[in-house]
């Protein structure tokens, strides 16, 4: 086997990122660290240029990449330029959602990968909600305790959405939210209701409204293990359903 370069000459090199990747890099550490905060307005590109050493064009490959990555956005006009994003967590959530989505059709990420993580991540919420859940907001889980057997598969399986997000959003805690719903968004674009028995969706609309009242009178072991057995009786349909 051939000697490499670094090996003979026993150097070790990072290689040197493309120009605009390191204009860019350096612009999203101060955006991440807060030193620019959201709203901040950007210098223009003839600015930038400078402050950088580089070229026009450069800055601008930067800017698409830093837009890319829902980190800046660029406005035309008199008032325009090159804003920090300000954005708020349904934005983030759904952007996550559909990175996801490419990642499990493209077998980077499995339903099982998505599923353990709904297990981690769902019965700590619903403990959370337990705890912290307002009188709206408890009225709000109430709301998707409803019977699905009649409703269309489409719809029943709307109001089955609703309630765990609508669980998870109980915590009053928008980080939780962030991280759940986009996996819950995969596995809802990828199920078919219509394929399951309706006794089963009755056993599914039961164990709804017992999570709900441990939640309601304030039970986080209850709320916290009535939650996890649920999603351990659904693991089996997301798995069937997830293979087609």
């Amino acid at each position: 086997m051939s000697e490499s370069t670094e090996e003979r000459t026993g150097l070790r090199v990072h290689r040197v990122q493309a120009a605009y990747r390191q204009v860019a890099e350096q612009l999203k550490a101060q955006i991440l660290s807060g030193e620019l905060g959201a709203g901040t307005r950007l210098p223009n590109e003839a600015e930038l240029t400078r402050l950088f050493g580089v070229s026009r064009s450069t800055v601008r490959e930067a800017l698409r990449l830093l837009a890319s990555q829902q980190l800046v956005d660029t406005t035309r006009g008199a008032t325009g330029g090159t804003f920090v994003s300000s954005p708020d967590a349904t934005t983030v959530a759904e952007h996550l959602g559909g990175t996801l989505g490419l990642l499990v059709n493209t077998d980077g990420i499995t339903v099982a990968n998505l599923l353990d993580a709904r297990l981690i991540l769902e019965p700590s919420a619903a403990r959370l909600a337990a705890q912290r859940a307002e009188p709206e907001a408890l009225r709000a889980l109430e709301a998707t305790t409803v019977s699905t057997a009649k409703l269309s598969p489409s719809g029943g399986f709307v109001v089955h959405w609703d309630f765990h997000t609508t669980l998870v959003a109980a915590t009053d805690n928008p980080l939780l939210r962030l991280m759940c719903q986009p996996v819950n968004a995969v596995l809802h674009g990828r199920l078919h209701r219509e394929r399951i028995p309706r006794e089963v969706w009755d056993r599914i609309d039961a164990e709804h409204v017992e999570i709900y009242r441990a939640v309601a009178e304030g039970d986080a072991d209850s709320a916290e293990e009535l939650t996890r057995q649920h999603l351990h009786s659904l693991r089996p349909l997301y798995e069937q359903m997830g293979a087609d």
